[in-house]
C-alpha cells in the first residue's frame, strides 16, 4: 500500500493529542508481512517528526508574540523530517496494526531526553527534554506545563505500549554532515547507550545503581541489530553501528530497558515473596525504581534519600528508613547465586529489544538550497522500509528459531 505524505505544511498549532496512533488498514499478503501472532510483539514510532508548536508558547511569559524568526531556522534543523514517513511504511509492509508518531514538534520537547531545560550551549547528547530556543524564550509556569500536560502524557501510554513489545524500533533521520563536514553513513543502527559506552558502566546519575551494569552493553539483541545491518549492505545500503553518536542516556530506548528490567525483577521478587505484594513501602521502593522518567516527586525524594544521604522531613524519617531495608532486600535478590536472575534475564531469548534506526535525511526528502523541505522522497521511503521489513521478518522466523550456543558467560 502506498503511504501519502501527511505534512502539507511547515508546521501546525494545534493537536487533539501529543501522541498519536496512525492506524493501518488489514494487511494485505506480502512477503514481509508478520505472523498474526507476532505482530503485537512490535512496535514501531517516530518521535521527532512532529510538526505541532502549540499556540500557548508562541507567547513568552509576558503575553508578548514569540516571532517566527526566534524558532522558525531551529524547527527546521530540529525535525527529523521523513522519519513518520518510513516509520508508517515499515508497519504497513509488517502487518502491524499501526504505529506511532509524537506530535509535538522536538525544537519545544524532545521526549527523547530526561526533564529539565537545554541551554542554548550544550551537546547532542547532553539535551534535555525542554529544548532551545524555548528554553529560554518561555517562562517557569509554561515550561512546566510542556512536561506536565505534554511529556507526562505521551509517557503515560508509552509505558504500556513498551510493557507488550518484545521489539521496540525508532525511527529517526539525521543531517548528511557531521559538523566537522564529513558525510554521514546512509544508515545508523543504535544498540548502546552514552554512559556504558564512555565509562563500561550505567550512569548512576541517571538510573538506579540496582540495575545491572552489564545489562547496559546493548539495548537489543545483536542477532536483530545485525540482521538489519546485513540485509541493509545485501541493499547496497552502507550501515554503521553508534555511530555519529550513541543513544542518550534518557532516550526511550535506554529507559524502556531499565523499566523493563525492573519489572520482571518485580514479578520475580513478589512470587518469592508473596506477602509483600501489597505492602505500601516495597510499592514506594518499586515505583521509585520503575520511575526512570524522573517525573514522581516522591520518587525522587527517596532516591535523594537512598543514595545523596540527604535529610527529609521526620514524618518521612521512619517510613524512609524502613524503605532503605526494603530496598537492600531487593538488592540481594538481585545478586544472589552469583546474580543468577541478572544471567537468565540477560540471556533470555524473550528479553526486549529496543533500538534506533538513523537514516540520512537527504535519502528520504527533497531540501532547497536553505536546508527547508521540499518534498519527501516516497519511492525511496518504500524501499528502505520494505528492506527494513525484511529484516525484520527475517529475525522473527530464521534467527530466532535458530538455537544459540554460548562459547562463555561473561
Amino acid at each position: 500500500m502506498r503511504i501519502k505524505d501527511t505534512t502539507p505544511r511547515l508546521y501546525r498549532t494545534q493537536c487533539p493529542e501529543p501522541l498519536q496512533y496512525l492506524r493501518n488498514p488489514e494487511p494485505e499478503p506480502g512477503p514481509c508481512v508478520l505472523p498474526p501472532g507476532l505482530r503485537q510483539a512490535v512496535v514501531v514510532d517516530a518521535i521527532h517528526d512532529g510538526d505541532v508548536i502549540p499556540e500557548e508558547f508562541l507567547v513568552d511569559a509576558d503575553g508578548r508574540p514569540v516571532p517566527e524568526t526566534a524558532y522558525l531556522r531551529s524547527y527546521v534543523i530540529e525535525r527529523d523530517w521523513g522519519a513518520a514517513l518510513v516509520s508508517q511504511a515499515l508497519s504497513q509492509k509488517l502487518g502491524l496494526p499501526g504505529t506511532w508518531r509524537v506530535e509535538i514538534a522536538r525544537v519545544v520537547m524532545d521526549f527523547g531526553r530526561f526533564p529539565g531545560i537545554t541551554p542554548r550551549e550544550t551537546t547532542h547528547l547532553s539535551r534535555r527534554a525542554i529544548n532551545y530556543p524555548f528554553s529560554a524564550l518561555l517562562g517557569f509556569e509554561q515550561k512546566r506545563r510542556i512536561l506536565d500536560h505534554y511529556y507526562d502524557a505521551i509517557s503515560a501510554r508509552i509505558d504500556t505500549i513498551v510493557a507488550d513489545a518484545q521489539v521496540k524500533i525508532a525511527i529517526h533521520t539525521y543531517d548528511r554532515h557531521n559538523p566537522s563536514g564529513t558525510l554521514r553513513p546512509p544508515v545508523s543502527v543504535l544498540t548502546r547507550c552514552e554512559g556504558y559506552q564512555y565509562h563500561s558502566e550505567m550512569p548512576i546519575d541517571a538510573f538506579d545503581p540496582l540495575y545491572p551494569d552489564v545489562l547496559g552493553e546493548f539495548t537489543a539483541d545483536r542477532r536483530l541489530r545485525d540482521r538489519i545491518s546485513l540485509t541493509l549492505e545485501r541493499a547496497g545500503i552502507s550501515t554503521e553501528h553508534n555511530y555519529p553518536y550513541l543513544l542518550p542516556d534518557g532516550s526511550v530506548e535506554v529507559r524502556s530497558q531499565v523499566w523493563n528490567f525492573f519489572r520482571r525483577l518485580r514479578e520475580a521478587f513478589v512470587a518469592t515473596h508473596p506477602e509483600t505484594a501489597e505492602d505500601d513501602v516495597y510499592t514506594l521502593v518499586w515505583n521509585m525504581l520503575l520511575d526512570t522518567n524522573h517525573r514522581c516527586p516522591q520518587s525522587e525524594l527517596l532516591r535523594s534519600y537512598l543514595h545523596a544521604y540527604r535529610r527529609v522531613s521526620p514524618e518521612n524519617e521512619v517510613r524512609f528508613a524502613r524503605a532503605r531495608r526494603v530496598y537492600t532486600q531487593i538488592g540481594r535478590f538481585v545478586n544472589q547465586n552469583h546474580g543468577e536472575f541478572v544471567e537468565r534475564y540477560r540471556h533470555r531469548a524473550t528479553r526486549p529489544s529496543a533500538l534506533g534506526i538513523e537514516i540520512r535525511k537527504d535519502l528520504v526528502y527533497n531540501f532547497d538550497e536553505r536546508g527547508y523541505p521540499i518534498a519527501p522522497k516516497l519511492e525511496t521511503i518504500e524501499l528502505v522500509a520494505e528492506i527494513l521489513a525484511r529484516a525484520i521478518h527475517t529475525y522473527f522466523t530464521v534467527d530466532l528459531c535458530e538455537p544459540r550456543v554460548f562459547l562463555t558467560r561473561d
